[in-house]
This record gives structure tokens, sequence and C-alpha cells, in this order.
């Protein structure tokens, strides 16, 4: 049986730890890289690094060949239109699963998705993720499939969760969502050692799961405040950002994407997703299937990620 497993969106955050999770577990890996992205590689190229992007069908046939599984990482999570980021989280899934089915022994596939495909309505970006499950399920017939819709995924070397922990660490904490709102949270290693038992595993039931950390119900913004408090040994003073404020902001941020030809991180799309009230996660029919059970608390995954809460450490990262 092979050991090389093909993966997308390697520059990314969860990407790069992902890889590295592989390796150190003895897998060979494949990645796909855009050679316009080539230098933001953790490692040098290697012989097992195919440039090309998920539009390029000789670069995707190139990553597949032979593979024993593909890791479908790569994902748009910025845009202003549906078009933004349906090319990735939609098209390039089909292309990808196409791709792996032109081979002679079919490999396993697994997607990233997102907790919040579970909430299509809200944005162009949760349209788009739940699209591509679609079109994986869809297209993904005749091979073993998963798609894991993790929550927001945290830790080092993140940089969408960063800045809300670094004024956090400066004793100033924005509370986004209502009062009764919970979420879900998910430390990046126990993501990655999730991907490795589903590797591992004989087998598993084709279908969408759920991931989350060890709190089964979730947080709410107040519970995250706390843990945050208890960590820095201090008080952090809430400030927070009701919905009207939100959403001046996205506006305004619009209106800069449309001027600066950036793609925007917060739009209208994502301040409903930030105010919806239930984010909660459920391990339970992931853990059933490969038996993997999260290790990471949101202490742990703070305290690896910040500094925070360590005796010998000041680092507040902010």
């Amino acid at each position: 049986m092979p050991r090389i497993i093909a993966v997308t969106g390697v520059t990314g955050f969860i990407g790069r730890m992902l890889v590295r999770s592989l390796r150190s577990a003895g897998w060979s890996v494949r990645l796909l890289v855009r050679p316009d992205s080539i230098a933001r590689l953790s490692s040098p190229p290697t012989s097992e690094t195919i440039l090309g992007s998920l539009e390029d069908p000789i670069a995707l046939e190139q990553l597949v060949n032979g593979v024993y599984a593909v890791i479908h990482c790569a994902g748009a999570v910025r845009g202003r239109t549906f078009e933004d980021f349906s090319q990735v989280n939609v098209e390039g899934v089909k292309r990808l699963v196409r791709a792996a089915l032109n081979q002679s022994n079919t490999p396993r596939f697994l997607s990233l998705s997102s907790l919040a495909a579970r909430e299509p309505q809200l944005s162009h970006y949760a349209s788009s993720k739940q699209q591509g499950e679609q079109a994986l399920a869809e297209a993904g017939g005749g091979m073993e499939w998963v798609a894991l819709r993790p929550p927001a995924v945290y830790g080092p070397g993140d940089r969408e969760m960063l800045p809300l922990f670094q004024w956090m660490g400066r004793g100033i904490a924005p509370i986004l969502g209502e009062p009764l709102a919970r979420l879900s949270l998910l430390y990046v290693e126990d993501l990655t050692t999730a991907i490795l038992s589903w590797l591992d595993s004989g087998g598993c039931k084709s279908g969408v799961y759920e991931i989350t950390d060890t709190q089964d119900n979730g947080y709410s913004w107040e519970e995250v405040t706390e843990r945050v408090s208890v960590l820095l040994s201090r008080r952090l003073i809430r400030v927070p950002l009701n919905e009207p404020l939100l959403r001046a902001l996205a506006g305004l941020n619009l209106v800069g994407a449309r001027v600066l030809g950036y793609a925007p991180m917060l739009t209208p799309g994502k301040v409903r997703e930030i105010r919806h009230a239930d984010w909660v996660g459920d391990n339970g029919e992931l853990t059933a299937a490969l038996g993997w059970t999260p290790t990471y608390s949101l202490e742990d995954g703070l305290r690896a990620t910040m500094g925070w809460g360590r005796p010998d450490s000041t680092d507040s990262r902010g």
C-alpha cells in the first residue's frame, strides 16, 4: 500500500500544521502549490511538490496519481461575492474529485469543510462550503469520502483568531456575539490527530462529520473571557460590539475592498455568522466512527498558542 498523501492548501495555517503531522507520523506527502505561493512553503520544495492550482487538471492528475488518500485543505475564506468563494470551495472540490476518480486505484478523500455549512443562508462562505459538501457527496459515490466540519480553528501560526486573542492579552475582551449565543472552538492539533485517525482507520462510513474540542456544549463569549482571565490572572475589560456596529464596519470594509481591490474578511455575511446563536458542534458521530476524541481544552490550546498561564512565561503575543 503506498504511503503517499496528496494535500492541497499547504501554505495555509491548517495545511502547514497537517503536513508537519503527516511527516512526523511517517507518511510521504505530495503538495499542490501555486507557483506564486512557493515562497510561503514552510520547508524547501521537494520532488513531491506539484506546481499548479485547482484550476489546472494536469497538475491535479499529477497530484493524485498513485496516492493512498487526498486531503483537501484549500479553501477560500475571504471575498465579496459567491463566486469569490465557489471557485475553490465548490468547483475546486469537483475538479479534485474528478481527478481522484480517474485513478485506477481510487484514493480515499477527506475535505475540510466548516461548521458554517450547517447554516448556508447566512453567508456566501457558508453556502459555498455546503455546496462543496454536496458536490463531494454527488461526485464521490465511487470512493470513500469524508467532509469534516470544524468550528473556528486556532493555534500557533493562525492569523484569523490571533487579533481577538491579542486584544484579550492586552486586557480588553471584544464580545462579538449575543449573551445567550454559544460556539465551539478547536485547537489545530486535535484537528490533525483526527485526520491521522481517519488515515489509520480500516474504513469509515462516507459522510459529513462535525468536530470540536473537549467542551461538549461549547462556550458563551462570557465563558471564553472568564477562562482567559484566569489564565492571565487579571480581569478583562468587556467591550460588547453590537450588531449595528459590526454591520457598519462590514459595510465600510466592503467599500474599501471595492476601491482598493482586496478580498475582505469582515462582510455583512460574516457578521451574520458571528451573531448566529448556535455554533456548537458534536463529536459523537466522528468518535463512534474512528474512536478519536479531542485532548485539548480551551485553556490547553491557549497555553500552546499564546503562552498564557505558564509559570515561566510572560508572553501574551500582543
